[in-house]
């Protein structure tokens, strides 16, 4: 039960960090290049290796913190998630350079790649790692994280694409933003309140 909880705790956090991020604009420019189903196996490979990284640091800051503290600065995390989503990502120069960059040998490679480097750092990143620092101390809570997330960002980006093609590329940007920086805030506030009722308790 824990482990389907850390499940679809990581899956639903990474896709609503995902709903308009840079990366899902990434993703999009891409499949309006590449065939969907090589764009949506990249990202996935990328996916894996960059949340990867991201369990096991999470794996380090779960053991490095007390686990009082954990929830509270989940929570902190979360609204600050929050105000990011509510700023808006865009892509950068350098980030619409890699997408136009035309493969070289394999274009799963190269969208793997594209990915893999637009994901270092971003917010759905750092949402894995504080879920997943969140989590620990339940067994194979570091898989069910990696599992979930990979899930959520796939998932995001394959919707993001879908409905881009049927929007002609134009999501409601400004909605999606709004949706997802309410969801964080709400969180945010449960895992703030846990966070200080279990410190409270810690020192009764």
């Amino acid at each position: 039960m824990a482990f389907l909880g850390a499940l679809g705790m990581s899956t639903a956090v990474v896709l609503v960090a995902e709903m308009g991020d840079k990366t899902q604009l990434v993703a999009m420019s891409l499949a309006s290049r590449y065939r969907i189903r090589t764009v949506l196996l990249g990202i996935t490979a990328a996916t894996v290796v960059v949340h990867g990284i991201s369990v096991l640091l999470a794996e380090i800051l779960g053991m490095a913190l007390p686990h009082d503290w954990l929830s509270l600065i989940a929570g902190l995390a979360f609204l600050g998630f929050g105000v990011w989503t509510l700023r808006g990502d865009e892509l950068t120069d350098a980030d619409e350079a890699r997408a136009a960059t035309r493969p070289t040998r394999s274009v799963f490679l190269t969208v793997a790649m594209i990915f893999f480097l637009a994901e270092l750092g971003d917010k759905t990143m750092l949402a894995t790692v504080t879920v997943g620092a969140d989590h620990v101390g339940i067994p194979l809570s570091w898989l069910a994280v990696w599992i979930g997330s990979t899930v959520g960002m796939v998932a995001a980006d394959a919707l993001g694409i879908a409905l881009g093609a049927l929007l002609g590329k134009k999501l409601p940007e400004h909605v999606i933003r709004i949706g997802a920086a309410t969801l964080f805030f709400l969180a945010g506030l449960v895992m703030v309140v846990q966070g200080l009722g279990q410190l409270v308790l810690s020192t009764v």
